[in-house]
């Protein structure tokens, strides 16, 4: 009995190891199924690290503050008024009548050649007046400006409109280069008369129509125009030649202009006139009379 009770003493260890460990393999999960291992390629990789430093420096930085614009009201837009131009009307010459049989000249004065008649109660256009009114340029209604010629303020009567109305003309005389113009002019004073001078042309009877003389001289305190013509008989200009003996006509020339006097000179055939020539014009002469001073 002893022997058993010591027998059992020795084995009550090895008793209480079995008991632990059939207790632990109780509660122990069930083992995990045998699993495929995978290949693992091992590539060994070196790397190489540098180091760097970064150096933070404060920069200042100045802020411009950017301007605000200013909300501006939208105008509102007002509709404009287009003034469209009136068309100018066109200017109408005035009609005039001829009162009698009259002759229509190159230029404004009976000393130019004559151009052609207009008969009594004729119709005419006025398109133009020298200076003083003296004389119009008149034409046929359909006629071309051209056309136009002078004939005395006095022997028309304006149906309408009125000499004011019409501008100071002026028509280019015909030109003729069959004849040279005359040579020699000259202007000699005596007092207010001026004597203006030249030598004559030679001409064919038929052409012959003398000389013409245009000079502005002061008169009444006033520059006036004054066309002077000069036509003797064909005889008298061939002796005038032949004796060397000059031409001449004298005109009225005062003082108390602001403007200086002048004249040219024309040779005259039937079919115009030649290049004029300017007269050398002659000033006026103060004799003074000198007093002795003690």
């Amino acid at each position: 009995m002893a022997q058993y009770s010591s027998s059992l003493k020795s084995a009550a260890p090895v008793l209480i190891i079995l008991l632990i460990a059939l207790f632990t393999s109780s509660c122990a999960p069930a083992a995990t199924p045998a699993t495929t291992t995978p290949i693992v390629q091992t590539v060994e990789v070196t790397r190489v690290v540098t180091s760097e430093v970064t150096r933070l420096v404060d920069v200042p930085v100045t802020n411009t503050p950017t301007p605000t614009l200013a909300q501006t009201s939208t105008p509102t837009l007002t509709p404009t008024r287009i003034r469209i131009p009136s068309p100018t009307p066109t200017w109408e010459p005035p009609q005039v009548e001829i009162l009698e049989h009259s002759s229509c000249m190159y230029g404004p004065g009976m000393a130019y050649l004559y151009k052609y008649g207009l008969n009594a109660n004729l119709w005419m256009q006025a398109i133009g007046r020298n200076e003083d009114g003296s004389w119009l340029v008149v034409k046929a209604p359909n006629d071309a400006d051209s056309n136009a010629c002078w004939v005395e303020t006095a022997q028309v009567n304006f149906l309408s409109g009125d000499i004011k109305d019409l501008p100071v003309s002026w028509i280019a005389l015909p030109y003729s280069a069959l004849y040279l113009p005359p040579t020699g002019g000259k202007a000699e004073r005596a007092g207010d008369e001026v004597t203006i001078s030249w030598q004559p042309v030679r001409m064919t009877e038929d052409d012959y129509r003398g000389y013409l003389v245009e000079a502005w001289v002061c008169q009444g305190g006033k520059q006036v125009f004054q066309p002077l013509g000069y036509y003797t008989s064909y005889n008298q200009n061939q002796e005038a030649i032949a004796d060397n003996d000059p031409i001449a006509v004298t005109v009225i020339d005062e003082p108390g202009c602001d403007v200086p006097s002048r004249a040219r000179l024309y040779s005259v055939e039937k079919h115009g006139y030649t290049n004029y020539v300017m007269v050398p014009w002659p000033g006026f002469t103060t004799s003074a009379t000198s007093t002795a001073t003690p």
